[in-house]
């Protein structure tokens, strides 16, 4: 089968879903209802690719592509889903010179840089805000969007010079997290807190790692550890519930030399 056929294919199935002897609950949605099942679905997409699981990835893809047409189907008296595809075609050849036209690029930074500056020229065009993060979903986790917040920052040369100067920054974040701490201000202690995190996640991108990965990445290992640690507690007739934090502790080193 053509992409082209399992497209129409797709499509015939929302449309019969949404029709007069459809489903009662699908025709209730909106796109606004719809978030946040395409929210969960993109997470699971995530998921199997970083399990790397092809058969998830297949499935969890068919998910997301469908629930994106499912709200393409709800904005078709607005627009149609070739406007878009054209759109975001022309959209990503303009934001392509060095690919679509003869601009020459000389390294990912200044092809970041070039980046911006027509996605900031886009933004003008069409009289919405200048800001340099105004593409910045608000919704996007908190994490993720720091990072972005961060990129976004030092593309325009709004960071530090040298990682040594960002590693001083990051040393006096915490000492003004313990202060905050020492004071027992709550309020304050979540501002700091909260800086700290800002502060360690530039210094996550400046050493070329995104920090939603890696604390995706530590959470596993975390939780593989811990299973593993459950099984050698049966095996060796421990109750952790009952445990001493001593016992745990020993448990928990020899699962890291058995799990790595």
């Amino acid at each position: 089968m053509s992409q082209g056929k399992a497209l129409q294919e797709i499509l015939e199935v929302i449309d019969t879903l949404l029709g007069p002897n459809g489903c009662p609950w699908d025709k209730k949605q909106t796109p606004d209802s719809l978030c946040d099942y395409l929210i969960e679905e993109t997470f699971e997409l995530v998921t199997a690719i970083r399990n790397k699981d092809l058969d998830e990835i297949q499935e969890e893809l068919g998910d997301v592509f469908f629930l994106l047409f499912f709200i393409a189907r709800l904005y078709q008296d607005k627009f149609s889903l070739e406007q878009t595809f054209k759109l975001n075609a022309a959209k990503m050849i303009k934001r392509h010179p060095h690919v679509f036209g003869d601009k020459k690029i000389e390294d990912i930074e200044e092809l970041l840089v070039t980046w911006e500056k027509i996605k900031k020229e886009e933004k003008e065009q069409k009289d919405k805000q200048e800001s340099v993060f105004a593409s910045i979903p608000p919704t996007l986790p908190p994490l993720l969007r720091a990072y972005r917040i961060n990129s976004k920052a030092a593309r325009i040369g709004f960071t530090w010079p040298k990682d040594v100067d960002q590693e001083h920054k990051l040393l006096e974040e915490w000492q003004e997290w313990l202060k905050a701490k020492a004071s027992k201000d709550q309020d304050k202690m979540e501002e700091e807190f909260g800086d700290y995190l800002f502060s360690l996640t530039e210094y996550a991108r400046r050493n070329s790692i995104k920090p939603n990965s890696a604390l995706d990445k530590a959470n596993n290992k975390f939780l593989h550890r811990f299973q593993a640690m459950e099984e050698l507690a049966t095996q060796k007739g421990i109750d952790l519930s009952q445990a001493s934090i001593e016992e745990m502790d020993r448990l928990w080193e020899e699962v890291k030399k058995i799990c790595g």
